[in-house]
């Protein structure tokens, strides 16, 4: 009898492989465009995606399909809606990269605080007596404003009162008021409280429709002119040419993205020209550490609804109801 077929979208760690390559035939895609991937799931029974496209086309192209694994957390780029109408479960790794996503906003934070880049692109320029003008910032007592306490804001707020003594602030409509206060965090009712009171902003929340844009010209203008933004969740939550009219005019003094509306980011976007800018090609999660754990938990839990076990993390469970 023909093993089952696992389709992966573009490579994982070795590790995850190793889990399913001995019961299943486990290919990597030759061409992981959404044409490409309508060619190849056609005898697959899982997919394995990291960010590429699982749209309904490719669903819909994959008859024997049982399974969607998500190489991650945000399942923006899959048909979640077209996977459970045709009772495919869609498995991702919720806990996989918190601890690896906070850790990089962290870093980014104090690297804005510190003028890290600015300051090694002047030192090397032979620019010495730019120390002299006293623009970095000490990060005690400072406020951080947190849009989304999930798993990673959670770890984001007590990691930033652990190791920076920062009055945290915090706008999630879903945590529990419980939950907040265990970790320190101060509620506040509106998005727009934490973007006035915050001296550093970080997003934490999935891409959906209610959060496209949801950083706007508006929301930007809110933000005190020595405030920082951080961005690890998902490009699409800011509008890019309003951070850029804000970031070039003073109106923001500094941002870090790791993530962006169209990846990568075109040659001639304007964020190339802005010193007060860090940017990173979606790499907070790619950890050694973390890419292990993403592999083998979406390894695992592809193998489960392959072998008829329910998963350990689905995204809609309501297929198994």
């Amino acid at each position: 009898m023909p093993k089952k077929k696992v389709l992966i979208t573009q490579a994982i760690h070795e590790s995850g492989v190793k889990i399913l390559e001995d019961d299943y035939e486990v290919k990597v895609a030759d061409d992981c465009s959404v044409e490409g991937l309508k060619r190849e799931v056609k005898d697959a029974h899982g997919i394995i995606a990291r960010t590429a496209p699982v749209p309904k086309e490719v669903i819909d192209a994959a008859p024997n399909l049982q399974v969607i694994g998500r190489h991650g957390v945000g399942v923006d780029n899959i048909d979640v809606a077209a996977a459970t109408a045709r009772g495919i479960p869609v498995v991702f790794t919720p806990n996989a990269n918190a601890l690896s996503v906070a850790e990089w906003t962290l870093m980014a934070i104090s690297a804005l605080a510190k003028g890290l880049l600015i300051y090694d692109k002047a030192t090397r320029a032979g620019q010495w007596e730019r120390r002299n003008e006293y623009t970095i910032v000490d990060l005690d007592q400072k406020t951080l404003g947190l849009v989304g306490i999930g798993r990673i804001g959670s770890l984001v707020a007590t990691k930033a009162q652990a190791a920076f003594n920062m009055k945290v602030l915090g706008y999630d409509p879903y945590i529990n008021p419980e939950r907040a206060e265990e970790l320190g965090v101060s509620l506040c009712d509106s998005l727009e409280e934490v973007l006035r009171e915050s001296d550093f902003v970080s997003l934490h929340l999935p891409l959906t429709p209610e959060s496209r844009g949801l950083i706007g010209k508006e929301e930007l203008a809110l933000l005190k002119p020595t405030s920082f933004l951080i961005n690890a969740a998902r490009g699409g939550i800011v509008d890019e040419d309003a951070l850029v009219e804000a970031l070039k005019s003073g109106k923001l003094a500094g941002a870090a993205l790791d993530v962006f509306a169209q990846e990568p980011p075109p040659k001639d976007h304007p964020f190339w020209e802005l010193d007060n800018l860090i940017v990173a090609p979606h790499i907070a999660a790619l950890t050694i550490e973390c890419v292990i754990r993403m592999a083998t938990t979406v390894a695992r839990n592809v193998r489960d609804v392959l072998e008829g076990r329910k998963p350990e993390f689905v995204v809609n469970p309501e297929v198994y109801k």
